[in-house]
């Protein structure tokens, strides 16, 4: 314990030569009673004089000063408080500190209390102290506790670190980036922001084929390589997945290009996949504003473009950069706007299908048709598929669309059946119903309602949709063979499935790709040649071809001659309403036979065995 007296000082404290004991007297005695009092209390705590002096000090106030090989913390009896703590640190804090002290001794306010930190040049670590103060009478004497709360501190900091920053890369994470882009935005000078978005392509590849640990550390590798190449005062952040955006400080689009090109470097070195080097492509979208534009541009505005530019850039083909534009928006904001007429039109009836008739090439009949979508849009007129089909993937639109065409479809080929014209229906299926999983229940339904036999139709999909999920598309398609329905790959040359797949894959029908026929300038072409040779492909295989787009008399003359079984295309009927195409039919023979196109008992029960 430290008290006022005559002072000696030893080793790193002051210490008395008086023994507080051996007083005697009422004042002695309430005296001893206040330092054992403060003596007793495990904080470093001091007794103020109305005018800051030092009088008393605890134990742990002794203690703890010792610890410290630093003049200024070694506060001897007598000494001003107030000038010890502003020679420790004279800033608004301290100051403040010592203005709350003083009134608190006049009487002027109740207590003081706050949190304090203190850096020790002796070994540049910051404590945190908090601060209580109170009044003990009426002449103004002052008790000072220091609570050591470092470690709460610490613990809290941690926990508000870690809730601003990826725990996988330990950059700052989504919340964290757009507080400091707002941050910036709102900077008075002017001076251009940018943020560019990168996303590594083909990431999920890299999960599904080595597993998450290896994604998990690829995303690492990427995210040392992104800090490496930004200038000192950028940001590197992830928002997630594979996701990471930099904030360009004082830096325009040309500037932002260049660092872009910069990342894109850093993917020419192999990254490290469990152990294996590959080489990955990322693509990069750009977003800048400057000037009085920005203060009055949100974060998210402006990573929301830099997004569109990514996934333009994506769209254009990957491992490319592309900077934001206006167009990108208004694009968007149309898909939007699509997507609500969409939702609409689902429950009002828009939607018609047309028909395309399909001959059989040996005798010229009409063995089918394929359905083909189309919109009556009550303002815009006949809207294509092309048009709205790509939105209705990207908005969950398609499988309800899908269940529609199939619905439709198939009500239809049972009217033309019970009339007497047995015509095959095909319908196209998206690879976004595929990988659903409710395509065979959804075909089940449309069959059941319309009463339709499964025989009469066909189900086509897009050869690249087959090759996403071979797997899965084969379940489906065995499923559907056995219960009678044909299945097509549609867009057969145009794809990326191997040979081993096409194998593997129980389909009926091969449907030649219209690009090979516009190249079928004569039998010698190469693309006859392709031609041929899908053609005796499908035959090794027990599949009939089906060549569409046939526009010419001279294409469906070799497409004859090359041995294929079907056609489709402008040269034989475009697609036509329903009640058109049996005028049409009128005038045309039309299969009275066994049933060519789509399953015939023998296949079907070849498929069942």
């Amino acid at each position: 314990m430290t008290t006022g007296g005559d002072v000696r000082e030893g080793p790193g404290r002051a210490e008395l030569s008086v023994d507080v004991r051996a007083r005697t007297g009422s004042h002695d005695r309430d005296a001893a009673l206040v330092e054992a009092v403060l003596d007793a209390l495990p904080s470093p705590t001091v007794l103020l004089d109305p005018d800051g002096r030092l009088l008393l000090g605890n134990t742990a106030w002794s203690r703890r000063a010792s610890t410290y090989d630093d003049e200024r913390v070694q506060h001897g009896v007598g000494s001003s408080y107030y000038d010890n703590i502003l020679n420790l640190w004279d800033d608004e804090v301290s100051r403040g500190l010592v203005q709350s002290l003083r009134e608190l001794s006049r009487g002027e306010r109740d207590e003081v209390s706050l949190d304090y930190s203190i850096t020790h040049p002796s070994d540049s670590v910051t404590r945190w102290y908090h601060v209580h103060a109170s009044r003990m009478d009426q002449a103004g004497h002052v008790v000072v506790t220091h609570t050591d709360i470092s470690s709460r501190v610490q613990a809290e900091q941690a926990v508000t670190w870690r809730a601003r920053h990826d725990e996988l890369t330990e950059l700052p994470n989504r919340p964290h980036l757009h507080e400091l882009i707002d941050v910036e935005l709102q900077r008075a000078d002017g001076r251009p922001v940018s943020v560019l978005f990168l996303d590594v392509d083909g990431f999920k590849d890299v999960n599904d084929s080595f597993g998450h640990d290896v994604g998990d550390g690829l995303l690492r590798e990427l995210a040392g390589r992104l800090v490496a190449n930004t200038r000192v005062h950028d940001t590197v952040g992830r928002l997630g997945g594979d996701e990471f955006v930099v904030l360009c400080r004082d830096c325009d689009a040309d500037g932002a290009e260049a660092l872009a090109r910069r990342f894109q470097s850093t993917f020419a070195r192999p990254f490290d996949l469990g152990g294996r080097p590959a080489r990955l492509t990322g693509s990069i979208g750009i977003a800048t504003v400057q000037g009085s534009d920005a203060p009055r541009t949100r974060s998210a505005d402006l990573v929301r473009d830099a997004d569109l530019a990514m996934y333009a850039a994506k769209a254009a083909g990957r491992n490319g950069i592309r900077v934001f534009t206006p167009d990108l928006r208004q694009a968007v904001q149309r898909k939007v706007r699509v997507a609500a007429e969409l939702r609409e039109a689902l429950g009002t009836d828009q939607f018609v299908l047309h028909y395309q008739p399909i001959v059989h090439l040996p005798t010229g009949e009409v063995e089918g048709v394929e359905a083909l979508i189309r919109w009556q849009h009550p303002d815009g007129g006949m809207v294509p598929p092309g048009d709205f089909i790509p939105v209705a993937e990207q908005y969950d639109l398609i499988d309800p669309l899908t269940r529609w065409v199939l619905g439709a479809a198939t009500r239809q080929a049972a009217e033309w059946n019970r009339a007497g014209v047995p015509l095959v229906v095909g319908v196209n299926v998206s690879a976004t119903t595929l990988a659903s999983g409710t395509l065979v229940d959804d075909v089940a339904e449309a069959l059941a309602s319309s009463g339709l036999p499964p025989e009469r139709l066909i189900v086509e999909l897009t050869e690249t949709s087959v090759a996403e999920d071979p797997e899965r598309a084969a379940a489906q398609f065995a499923a559907l063979r056995i219960s009678g329905v044909e299945v097509s790959i549609d867009d057969f040359g145009t794809g990326f499935s191997s040979l081993g797949q096409l194998v593997n894959i129980p389909a009926g029908v091969l449907k030649i790709d219209r690009s090979l026929v516009a190249g079928a300038l004569g039998r010698r072409s190469q693309s006859a040649a392709a031609i041929a040779a899908v053609v005796g492909l499908g035959q090794a295989c027990g599949m009939r071809s089906l060549v569409e787009g046939v526009e010419t008399a001279e294409q469906l003359a070799l497409a004859t001659e090359l041995g294929c079984t079907f056609a489709q295309g402008y040269h034989i009927a475009r697609p036509m309403p329903a009640d058109e195409l049996m005028g049409w039919l009128s005038a045309r023979p039309v299969t009275r036979a066994r049933n060519r196109l789509g399953r015939s008992a023998g296949r079907l029960l070849a498929a069942r065995r």
